[in-house]
């Protein structure tokens, strides 16, 4: 692995992650090219701040749930690629109901570049540690559409207050949400804000050059 990045289950103990992207579950319907596992990485900084909010959530009776950190450039690519094929209906129902596959990039769900490929990025939500239920956000991971906007008018009041409640903790720990995706986190320092890295996500740190 690039130097600086690390395994986050190995730094967030015990933490519970779920990297869609290296699964069948996401909006292409396959394992994405770059996820050759089943485990998230990212930055050194992006751990620690991970840590120190995992911590804040634990002390109002949550859990974080990961879904992905670094990503690789070549699996942005593969977005754009898959996002230029004729319409296949497989996952639309799912993750983008009321637009057009092509629509994904010109109203900027799938970009050329991601800051996830930086590194210091993170998909994450809360879930209930007495229940290990995830607390409802009003939307699924990656539903491509105006009501995943942090400050969507459809969505509950409870919905509402389970985005706050994220915020707040990710805020205290140095990251600044994207509007227009309430999982979607970036810490304010970046160590490498101008750098999109690309090596493949494998099982040994060292393969991961």
């Amino acid at each position: 692995m690039i130097e600086g990045f690390v395994f986050l289950d190995e730094v967030l103990d015990d933490v519970r992650w779920d990297a869609k992207y290296a699964t069948w579950d996401n909006f292409t319907g396959k394992p994405v090219t770059g996820y050759e596992i089943n485990r998230i990485v990212g930055t050194k900084e992006l751990a620690v701040a991970l840590l120190q909010a995992k911590k804040i959530a634990a002390r109002l009776g949550y859990g974080l749930l990961l879904w992905d950190g670094y990503r690789p450039q070549c699996a942005v690519d593969s977005f754009l690629k898959w996002a230029k094929q004729p319409e296949d209906g497989y996952t639309k129902k799912k993750y983008y109901p009321k637009i057009t596959r092509n629509e994904l990039i010109t109203k900027g769900y799938v970009a050329a570049h991601s800051s996830h490929s930086r590194g210091s990025a993170i998909d994450l939500t809360l879930f209930d540690l007495h229940t290990g239920k995830l607390l409802p956000m009003g939307s699924d991971f990656d539903y491509m559409d105006t009501r995943s906007h942090w400050n969507s008018c459809d969505i509950t009041e409870e919905e509402m207050e389970n985005r706050k409640t994220l915020c707040a903790i990710m805020e205290s720990c140095g990251f600044k949400r994207y509007e227009y995706e309430w999982w979607h986190y970036v810490l304010k320092n970046e160590p490498y804000p101008d750098t999109y890295f690309d090596f493949s996500l494998t099982n040994s740190l060292k393969e991961m050059v």
